[in-house]
């Protein structure tokens, strides 16, 4: 038997799945105290099973991605060394960066060192500050990690209960302005991302569940739980990831469509075609910021059931806050799920305190409360289908998307507007009517999130990079560099390394790899010329486990 289990800012959701069929699934408020919220879930679901035949518990999460929604992520100081080049200012976007000397080349060579005093003085701006988040990146750093180590130790020397994270680590491809971002999510959301898994550890130890526990990556893949610690910020989208993998799950095989996840807090957006979920070649886009996360082509919009609605200036506005729950559940203020239950069109809640919200509205508009409702519903829904117009224009240019149109031979859009989450019945339908689409509420939708996150695949990736003419490789997610022995090392020879080393990271985490699983995502090779010799070659390659679901839930059981 499989669990899966989405802690969403409103709501968490939990479902028991017994091969392709659900057992068992619970809806229940998403509570300060997580831990309990964690423990109710579980007992809802596994009450009346035998806990022994849980062979795993999969977790999607929205805390990290509300968080950063929601700006109220932590404050973090980035440490970063652009070495020659660009003009300094063009990376003082931020108050918070401070540009140190030193400079690896894109080689990998020292070509300007360290100093040492211009470090200390820039810490202790900060520690008077009172800042204890740091990140250190540097712009070649993923050629050789050794000043940013350097810059570390000098901070942990000083400061040892500072959280410092290494770009590097972090970020294992180049572009240097996407490992800032990727390293400063990663720095601001590692405690709230530590607490949140504490407490799925307490959870399970208090149920006696010892199933194998993972973490769905933003990128639709799963990553056991001690290893998703070392990478909080990949969660960042896991979510959306988790509601399309649930669609796929719900829906026939081959299906193409819109996945709109309508949460409390936030509104996911997501495209399948023919059967995979399209998958950004670019990394995740936070706040219009590209990162190194390698994710779903989705966003995160800050609108849910649950967001504040106020009066400005003679309009309504939908406030990318959430101060609870709608004022129909006994919620503090007017929310879009308050104009639903107005209109009938979703039974939850007390339908008189709906109407009592939508009425205080609607004093200053002089407009009655199912006007006021019908404007909010008529707001959300034109706010998320203008997204998902933007949304395509930014799908079609993914190479993926291209080739799946190349292989139509002619144009063709998804016809189909897959609705999940709470709030999918009522708005869905009124969305894929502005799209001129059909609508799709699965069975289960309600859970979606959670079917999705029982159903991923576990997966691993490697990136290495081979440097012959200096005579060594790096495997950027372990962050070592090693010397090349073998003297005829060739393209062959790299690639076996790098699966090599994805079967070892796997192990180390408890994933086991079968053989032929692997794939090759990237497979670059440069020459060296000097006098008109090849003195040597760079290879760059990325092996990873293929993502997907394990299974398809049967309907109607």
């Amino acid at each position: 038997m499989f669990v899966g289990i989405d802690v969403g800012g409103t709501y968490t959701d939990a479902v028991l799945l017994d091969k392709d069929q659900v057992r068992a699934f619970a809806k229940v408020p998403t509570r300060e105290d997580l831990l309990d919220t964690l423990i109710e879930a579980i007992d809802m679901i596994v009450r009346d099973a035998d806990k022994q035949k849980i062979e795993r518990i999969v977790f999607s999460t929205t805390i990290i991605t509300n968080l950063i929604a929601e700006r109220k992520y932590e404050y973090v100081d980035l440490l970063i060394m652009p070495g020659p080049g660009l003009s300094h200012d063009c990376y003082k976007y931020k108050p918070y960066v401070h540009i140190i000397s030193g400079a690896i080349d894109y080689r990998g060579r020292e070509v300007i060192s360290l100093k040492e005093q211009e470090i200390e003085a820039i810490m202790l701006e900060i520690a008077k500050s009172g800042s204890k988040n740091v990140g250190v990146v540097g712009k070649f750093s993923t050629r050789n990690t050794s000043h940013e180590k350097q810059v570390a130790k000098i901070i942990n020397d000083k400061y040892p209960e500072w959280n410092v994270e290494l770009g590097a680590k972090i970020g294992s491809q180049l572009n240097f302005p996407r490992r800032i971002e990727t390293t400063y999510l990663t720095c601001a959301t590692r405690e709230p991302y530590h607490h949140f898994i504490e407490s799925v550890r307490q959870a399970l130890i208090k149920r006696d569940i010892h199933a194998d526990v993972f973490i769905l990556k933003a990128d639709g893949g799963t990553i056991p739980l001690h290893g998703s610690e070392e990478v909080p910020v990949e969660t960042i989208f896991s979510g959306p990831a988790a509601s399309t993998l649930g669609v796929l799950a719900l829906t026939g095989p081959g299906e193409t469509a819109v996945v709109v996840d309508i949460g409390g807090t936030t509104t996911d957006l997501a495209l399948i075609l023919s059967g995979q979920p399209l998958l950004s070649a670019k990394g995740a886009r936070v706040m219009d910021r590209l990162t190194q996360v390698r994710a779903l082509a989705v966003k995160s919009l800050a609108v849910g059931g649950d967001s504040v609605l106020n009066i400005v200036e003679e309009e309504i506005n939908i406030s990318g806050q959430r101060m609870g729950p709608a004022q129909c559940l006994g919620g503090p203020s007017p929310t879009p799920t308050d104009a639903l239950r107005v209109l009938n069109m979703t039974d939850l809640g007390d339908r008189d305190k709906a109407t009592a919200a939508m009425a205080v509205l609607g004093e200053d508009l002089n407009l009655s409360a199912e006007e006021v409702a019908r404007r909010v519903v008529d707001r959300v829904v034109d706010i998320i289908t203008a997204e998902i117009k933007k949304m395509f224009l930014e799908w079609e240019q993914e190479p993926a998307y291209r080739i799946w149109d190349i292989l139509h031979k002619h144009a063709i859009k998804p016809t189909i507007v897959a609705g999940v989450g709470g709030g999918a019945v009522g708005f869905t339908a009124r969305i894929a009517e502005k799209l001129g689409c059909r609508t799709v509420i699965p069975q289960y939708s309600t859970v979606a999130n959670a079917i999705g996150a029982a159903l991923a695949k576990p997966t691993m990736q490697v990136n290495l990079r081979a440097d012959t003419e200096q005579g060594y490789y790096i495997i950027q997610e372990e962050g070592h560099q090693e010397k090349i022995s073998d003297r005829d090392f060739n393209e062959q020879k790299a690639l076996a390394l790098a699966k090599d080393s994805l079967v070892q990271r796997a192990a180390k985490y408890g994933v086991e790899i079968a053989p032929g699983e692997i794939e090759v995502t990237r497979l670059e090779v440069f020459n060296m010329i000097r006098d008109w010799n090849t003195t040597g070659r760079l290879y760059d390659i990325t092996v990873q486990t293929p993502r997907g679901i394990v299974s398809r839930i049967r309907m109607g059981e």
